[in-house]
């Protein structure tokens, strides 16, 4: 019985349908929960909040245990890829807003954060067709950022707490933007490739190809090959000797 060969043998594609994608489309099913669960009582019961940083806390594990998952089991899908920022930014999002609408969160951090991740989401469909760009290192830096100090936030915490959940917030909100320049960037340069791509490609469909020569009929070359045997044939003085003798078969074909 052959063994496999991982190299050789051809790779099953990976389905859509596993545990990383399931996690992720969790985590965005607990979004209008955890809603629901912080503006219970005006928002401002202790107990109630207490639970909504529960729920968001587990929302927010799922992100680092999904995408464990899929590096580690080789899960990692174009949906995934997707999913798993929108997911993100669908959680941070309602959390900003209802923090906002509460009072307990300036509505100009809520701003900043929330026009880079509406533009990073558009740069994403605008790329999508050449390219899928994951979430890089700074950009999962961000997300970091942003669920610890908002989870402070919602946790019904006062004084020198309250003071760090901000300053948290206020160093995320500087990582968002630098990363969503980034991400700019990034998106940039996959549209000028593809561009260049595309214009490579149609010139190369565009070139002429050469007309061929016409091929000359039995007469013609054989007048000609009687002209080139004449020239062969003509001496020193001028004088042509044509061999009227019948031509031979060549020993060589």
């Amino acid at each position: 019985m052959r063994t496999p060969d991982h190299i050789t043998d051809p790779v099953d594609p990976v389905p859509v349908v596993n545990i990383a994608n399931a996690l992720t489309v969790f985590r965005i099913l607990l979004v209008p929960v955890f809603i629901v669960v912080l503006f219970i009582d005006g928002g401002h019961d202790t107990v109630w909040r207490i639970v909504a940083a529960l729920v968001f806390a587990g929302a927010a594990f799922t992100d680092r245990v999904d995408g464990r998952l899929a590096r580690e089991r080789g899960l990692v899908t174009d949906f995934g890829k997707m999913a798993d920022p929108i997911a993100d930014k669908a959680l941070i999002g309602a959390a900003l807003i209802g923090l906002s609408v509460l009072g307990d969160l300036s509505w100009w951090v809520t701003g900043i954060i929330g026009v880079r991740e509406l533009w990073v989401t558009l740069l994403r469909f605008w790329v999508i067709r050449y390219a899928v760009i994951p979430a890089s290192r700074g950009g999962k830096l961000k997300t970091l950022l942003q669920s610890v100090g908002i989870g402070l936030l919602v946790l019904p915490l006062g004084g020198a707490w309250h003071t760090a959940a901000m300053v948290i917030m206020w160093v995320a909100v500087a990582v968002t933007v630098v990363t969503g320049i980034d991400y700019t960037w990034q998106a940039l340069r996959v549209r000028v490739q593809a561009a260049r791509s595309d214009s490579t490609t149609g010139s190369l469909r565009k070139s002429p190809t050469p007309p061929a020569e016409p091929r000359a009929s039995s007469k013609s070359r054989s007048s000609s090959k009687s002209t080139v045997s004449a020239e062969r044939a003509r001496d020193d003085d001028g004088r042509v000797d044509v061999d009227t003798s019948s031509p031979r078969h060549s020993d060589t074909v």
